[in-house]
């Protein structure tokens, strides 16, 4: 509506390389290998020929929905934030745990050793704390920001969208869509070099 109402150009964006080019235009990271972990998704990425690869991923169930359901189980309110109480009460080493491990070892496959930790989830600090232990004892950094970038915005839509735009890719109408299903290894990332 915005695009026919100004009379400009409109450019798809991926959610997941929304949250993936918002964290490292924030942190300054280069070339990580990437953990994202939300509500929705939870997947280990990596970048090479201008496309995110996607090393696993959750099936069934991505681990914010699945601490968000346990929360709710045991009662746990989402006040002040949704998690507080879950990162304060619980902690849920074995869950992030998995995750370091599953970050390592695509680390040790794409010979990385900078992670990137983006979406909702992402703001926990001990999932952090733990992804930061393991990027230390492998000589490399933990890239990480603050639930300011690592929740759902606008700017990090708006930040991939113009990255595209400069390099003219643009979505003609008629051929937009809306979808849950737009994967994150279906995106060409054009702006970045190999």
């Amino acid at each position: 509506m915005l695009s026919l109402l100004w009379g400009v150009p409109l450019v798809g964006v991926n959610h997941c390389v929304g949250h993936i080019e918002m964290g490292r235009a924030v942190t300054g990271a280069v070339d990580p290998v990437v953990l994202y972990v939300s509500g929705g998704n939870t997947q280990v990425i990596a970048y090479s020929h201008q496309r995110y690869r996607i090393f696993g991923e959750t099936i069934d169930m991505a681990v914010g929905n699945c601490l968000d359901r346990f929360a709710r189980l045991l009662g746990l309110s989402n006040d002040p934030s949704p998690g507080y109480n879950i990162e304060q009460l619980a902690k849920q080493e074995t869950v992030f745990a998995m995750l370091v491990e599953i970050t390592e070892r695509a680390m040790a496959h794409t010979g990385k050793n900078d992670v990137l930790v983006v979406g909702g989830v992402g703001c926990n600090e001990r999932l952090q704390g733990m992804m930061r232990t393991m990027a230390e004892e492998r000589g490399g950094t933990l890239y990480a920001t603050d639930d300011r970038y690592c929740i759902d915005n606008g700017a990090m839509i708006a930040w991939p969208g113009l990255l595209a735009f400069k390099l003219g890719l643009t979505t003609p109408l008629k051929e937009t869509t809306c979808t849950q299903r737009f994967r994150t290894d279906d995106v060409l990332v054009a702006w970045r070099d190999d």
